[in-house]
């Protein structure tokens, strides 16, 4: 299979599958145990493997949550969640989602090894949620470790969707507002207000080349990640394809 073919056609499983956990039950469970805020774990768990940044560093490094609820949620006891335990919470409710919903994957070792082929072989220059969590610890039973993977994938892809959005130039709201699947509501999902949402519609007011541009970064991103999937020959990649569509 053609690199860039691969990066099309597993883009869907990457992207929501990467990130399923981000959601789940799994994640709650973790807070519950921890005595965390619902939905809170997120946002210090995925930003800790840099350590401590403070909330206006982490909305911008997640770019599509407004500021005042990224300042909420780590100001809450969240924030003061020590790093290394905060990864170690958020990476069990990644593993443990993986454990539930990830043993349908005919070989889930094999599969996760050819994504941490990919990602161990990318060029992680100026993406720092994907380095930090290249260099996370892993697990070894093989669901855990697809689960794992599949996050360290996504957030390669993010890393290379953001910045072809930003070179398109398309901010992240812009993007989101402009994204036929996604749109002002999917900003309303993600703590924007009415206040908020505003002066994005106001930006983008008259603008005709918004769908063009969009689609672009898109095609721009599958480019990029399709690069890094180079690393494997055409029938790992045909085999990773077919691996992550039983995934999804």
């Amino acid at each position: 299979m053609d690199a860039q073919e691969c990066a099309r056609v597993t883009r869907e499983v990457v992207v929501h599958r990467g990130g399923r956990f981000m959601v789940s039950p799994e994640l709650a469970t973790q807070e519950r145990l921890l005595g965390l805020p619902a939905r809170s774990l997120y946002f210090r768990g995925r930003s800790a493997v840099l350590g401590d940044p403070p909330p206006a560093v982490v909305t911008e490094l997640f770019g599509i949550f407004p500021a005042w609820l990224v300042d909420l949620a780590l100001s809450s006891p969240t924030g003061k969640l020590a790093a290394e335990r905060a990864v170690e919470a958020y990476t069990a409710a990644c593993w443990e989602w993986g454990r539930h919903h990830l043993t349908a994957v005919p070989d889930p070792a094999a599969t996760a090894d050819l994504l941490f082929t990919v990602v161990d072989a990318a060029d992680g220059s100026g993406f720092a949620l994907f380095a930090g969590w290249r260099h996370a610890p892993r697990p070894a039973d093989p669901p855990a470790r697809l689960a794992h993977a599949l996050m360290v994938a996504r957030e390669l892809r993010g890393a290379f969707h953001f910045a072809a959005l930003r070179a398109g130039g398309l901010g992240i709201a812009e993007a989101v507002f402009t994204d036929p699947d996604s749109g002002p509501q999917r900003l309303r999902q993600t703590g924007w207000r009415e206040e908020d949402v505003a002066p994005v519609r106001e930006r983008l007011h008259g603008r005709t080349d918004l769908e063009q541009r969009w689609h672009e970064a898109q095609r721009t991103t599958d480019e990029t990640f399709g690069a890094c999937l180079a690393v494997l020959s055409a029938d790992q990649r045909a085999e990773l394809a077919t691996a992550l569509r039983t995934a999804a």
